[in-house]
C-alpha cells in the first residue's frame, strides 16, 4: 500500500467503478478493490496489470483480485483474479491507480506552516518557507528561504536545506545537507502508450535519504515507481545530477555533476562516478566501481571494476580499442598521432 502520508485512500471501489475511471466498459465479476499494486505485492483487494511476456511467472502466481492483460494473455490469468481484457493495460491500470491512490497536496492553510506540522526545537525556517501538513522536522536544522516541504515529509535533525528547495514524497535522514534548487520527490518518468496517447504511469513510491547524504545544487531525485528510490548513508552528489526513480544508490557513494541515473538501477557501496557519465535502466553495478566521465553504461559492472567509453567496458578494454584506433588513423593518414 502506498504510504499514507503522501498518499490518499479513498477506500473500497467496486470494481465496476474502477473500469469506469479506467475508460473500460466491461461486464465483469463485481468485487471491491482498495488498491493498486504490481503483480508480486497484489492481494485478493487490488488490482494489478501484466503487459510483458517476461513477467508470467509473476502472473500465474499473484493473487491479485483483478489484473487488466492483453488479449493475447486473457487464458493466462490466475482462476483466482477477475481478467480485465484490454489492448492497453498498463495505461488502463494507470488510471485506475490514479482513482485509488490520488497524492496528497498543499491546499489552503493557515499561513505558511501548517498547523499539523511538527517542528523541534532549533528549527530554523527562512522567508518565504512553506511546510505542509504532517510534515516533522528535527532540532537544529534550517531550511533556506523560498523552500516548499509537501505534506509527510520528515526530515531530519542537523540538516541543511539551501533556498528554493522541493521536498515531496520524502523521508530525511539526519546531517542532509541539500543545496539550493534541489527537487526531490517528484514523479520519475513512467509512461505507457494507448490510443489516444502517452499516459502518466503514477508513481507511488518514496524517496529515502539517509543520515550524512549531500545533493548538489539542482540535482533532482524522482520517487519511485512502487519500490522506494534510496540514497545510501554518507553519498556524496555533485550539482545537476539526475536520480530516476527506484534507483538504489549505495553508501558513500561519489556522483559527480551531469551524471544521470536511469530508472530500478542499483549502485553499490563506495562506487565513484565521474562527470557527464549515463546509465541505462535496471542495471547492477557493484560494490567499488568506477564509472569513467562521460561513460555509457549499458550493462552490469561487477565489484571494484573502472569502466569508460561509449558504450562502456573494461576500461583497460577500452585503452586497447583506443589505441588500435589510433594506429589504424595514423597509418591511414600518414600522420602522426599524440601518445
Amino acid at each position: 500500500m502506498p504510504d499514507a502520508r503522501f498518499f490518499e485512500h479513498p477506500g473500497p471501489v467496486s470494481l465496476t467503478d474502477l473500469l469506469r475511471a479506467s475508460g473500460l466498459d466491461a461486464a465483469v465479476r463485481d468485487v471491491e478493490i482498495d488498491k493498486a499494486a504490481p503483480l508480486v505485492a497484489a492481494d485478493e483487494r487490488s488490482v494489478s496489470f501484466f503487459s510483458d511476456r517476461r513477467y508470467l511467472a509473476d502472473l500465474q502466481a499473484t493473487r491479485a483480485g483483478a489484473v487488466f492483460l492483453h488479449p493475447a494473455f486473457a487464458d493466462k490469468a490466475p482462476a483466482g483474479a477477475v481478467a480485465i481484457v484490454t489492448r492497453e493495460p498498463q495505461a488502463a491500470w494507470s488510471r485506475a491507480a490514479e482513482r485509488l491512490h490520488p497524492p496528497r497536496l498543499l491546499g489552503a492553510q493557515d499561513g505558511r506552516v501548517h498547523p499539523g506540522a511538527r517542528l523541534e526545537e532549533g528549527v530554523t525556517l527562512a522567508p518565504g518557507v512553506v511546510v505542509g501538513d504532517g510534515v516533522q522536522i528535527g532540532s537544529g536544522t534550517t531550511v533556506g528561504a523560498n523552500t516548499l516541504i509537501g505534506p509527510g515529509v520528515a526530515v531530519g535533525r542537523g540538516c541543511r536545506i539551501g533556498a528554493n528547495v522541493s521536498i515531496g514524497f520524502a523521508l530525511i535522514g539526519d546531517r542532509v545537507k541539500i543545496s539550493s534548487g534541489v527537487v526531490i520527490g517528484e514523479a520519475g518518468f513512467g509512461v505507457a502508450g494507448s490510443s489516444v496517447g502517452a499516459v502518466d504511469v503514477p508513481q507511488l513510491g518514496r524517496v529515502i535519504i539517509q543520515d550524512g547524504v549531500t545533493i548538489g545544487s539542482n540535482s533532482c531525485i524522482d520517487r519511485g515507481a512502487w519500490d522506494d528510490t534510496v540514497i545510501g548513508e554518507n553519498a556524496k552528489l555533485d550539482n545537476m545530477v539526475q536520480i530516476a526513480h527506484g534507483v538504489r544508490i549505495g553508501r558513500s557513494c561519489m556522483i559527480a555533476a551531469h551524471v544521470g541515473i536511469s530508472g530500478s538501477t542499483t549502485v553499490g557501496d563506495g562506487t565513484m562516478f565521474g562527470g557527464q557519465a549515463g546509465v541505462a535502466d535496471h542495471l547492477k553495478i557493484g560494490s567499488g566501481a568506477r564509472i569513467a566521465g562521460r561513460a555509457g553504461l549499458m550493462r552490469d559492472v561487477p565489484d571494484g571494476e573502472t569502466w569508460a567509453g561509449f558504450p562502456a567496458k573494461p576500461i583497460r578494454e577500452w585503452l586497447r580499442e583506443s589505441a588500435w584506433l589510433a594506429k589504424q588513423a595514423q597509418s591511414r593518414t600518414g600522420t602522426k598521432t599524440d601518445d
